[in-house]
């Protein structure tokens, strides 16, 4: 599910900030209903506008490659440094497309981590589970949230 599908910056205009700039990328489990659902999302830490997020049934190597892919696609993120935690299947879906990355667990990374906090900070009147809805009502609620986040930073 491409959550901010014709969201966010040009490329032109992200190319411009990104040139080696850290880039923090990351997941989180989201529950809607009884099932887990990982919630990958990738920031810019200046301005803490979430530049991409997807939403998956299960987390894997190819299906981190995928989100990779689309966000590439959407901005120029050749030069950026991706800064990821110790997920193996993030370090190992960055090597196999060639871009640059470290670990790391604190400093601009905390960018992705302060907006999953405010996700769930939102979501814990659902107690944390979007409960009786569909994934895609979920993701409608994922959207809305991504375009309120970006408009308020």
């Amino acid at each position: 599910m491409d959550l901010l599908a014709g969201q966010g910056q040009s490329t032109r205009e992200y190319r411009n900030r990104s040139g080696g700039k850290p880039m923090p990328i990351d997941e989180t489990v989201i529950r809607i209903n009884d099932q887990q659902f990982w919630l990958y999302a990738a920031a810019d830490p200046q301005s803490n506008e979430l530049l991409h997020i997807r939403l998956f049934a299960t987390t894997t190597t190819t299906l981190t490659e995928i989100f990779l892919r689309e966000l590439r696609q959407k901005h120029d993120v050749e030069t950026a440094v991706f800064l990821v935690d110790g997920a193996q299947h993030l370090q190992t879906a960055l090597q196999r497309a060639g871009l640059r990355f470290q670990m790391s667990r604190h400093g601009n990374r905390n960018a992705v981590e302060r907006i999953f906090r405010e996700l769930k900070r939102r979501t814990s009147s659902f107690s944390n589970c979007f409960s009786h809805v569909e994934p895609e009502t979920a993701e409608n609620w994922l959207l809305s949230f991504a375009r309120w986040h970006n408009a308020t930073n």
